[in-house]
Formats: C-alpha cells, sequence, structure tokens
C-alpha cells in the first residue's frame, strides 16, 4: 500500500463500491483499500503505524458499524496520535444526524462530515486538499 491510499471503513458493501468506483474514476492515481469492520483497519494501521510504512492519505469513515463504531475507532487511532499525523479522516455517513455532525466538527482528528451517498463534488473537496 505504497503512494497515495484511501482507506474505506464501511460495513456495507454498496456504499462502498459507490466510494471507490467514484474516487478510482476521479483520481486514478489513488489507490483504494476496503475494511468491513473496525477491527481490521485498527489491525492494519496499527502495523502501518510501527512501521511508518503504507499509511493511507486519506480515510472516509462512516460511523455506524457493528460491534466498535467509527467513534471508536477514532478513540483508539488517538493512541497512537503521533505515529499517524498528517492522516485525513472524513466521516461518510447515511444518517444526518445534528449532533454527529458536531461531534465530527469539533474532534480533533475529523477534517470533514459527508452524507451518504458521497458525490463528485464531495470527492473533489476531499482530494483537494489531499493533493500532494
Amino acid at each position: 500500500m505504497e503512494g497515495n491510499t484511501v482507506w474505506i471503513i464501511d460495513d456495507d458493501m454498496v456504499s462502498q463500491f459507490a466510494m471507490t468506483y467514484k474516487i478510482e474514476q476521479s483520481y486514478p492515481n489513488y489507490q483504494v483499500v476496503g475494511f468491513y469492520t473496525v477491527e481490521e483497519a485498527l489491525t492494519m494501521i496499527k502495523a502501518c503505524a510501527e512501521t511508518q510504512n503504507g499509511l493511507p492519505n486519506i480515510i472516509l469513515l462512516d460511523l455506524v458499524l457493528p460491534e466498535i463504531n467509527g467513534w471508536d475507532f477514532l478513540e483508539e487511532l488517538e493512541n497512537i496520535k503521533g505515529r499517524i499525523d498528517g492522516l485525513e479522516i472524513y466521516i461518510v455517513s447515511a444518517f444526518s444526524n445534528t449532533k454527529d455532525r458536531k461531534l465530527a466538527k469539533e474532534h480533533p482528528l475529523v477534517i470533514g462530515y459527508f452524507d451518504k451517498p458521497i458525490n463528485k463534488g464531495s470527492v473533489d473537496e476531499m482530494f483537494d486538499r489531499a493533493i500532494i
């Protein structure tokens, strides 16, 4: 997972496919990696942080996930924060919950919040910040 990488953490296969498709159409220089559980993503990000190799540039995170949710993922990331500097995390959720939007806006690791399904404008907004 070298180079420009986007991780999508979402348990919905259709959402993952749609996000991957939109990213690959507009930003083919990015590799997209999908995770269906927070546990999978945490295992991988901890391994990448240890070696400082393979960390993603961007994470698109759903909040509503089975067992461990998106907020739990962010809490776990705070424990390894120094080793993941520069990581851009965006919340992508199907629920327009005002409380979640406010929490996301105030969370130090979260760059932005987008509604599902994401559109090309949302993808461009994310990637305009991340272009290296």
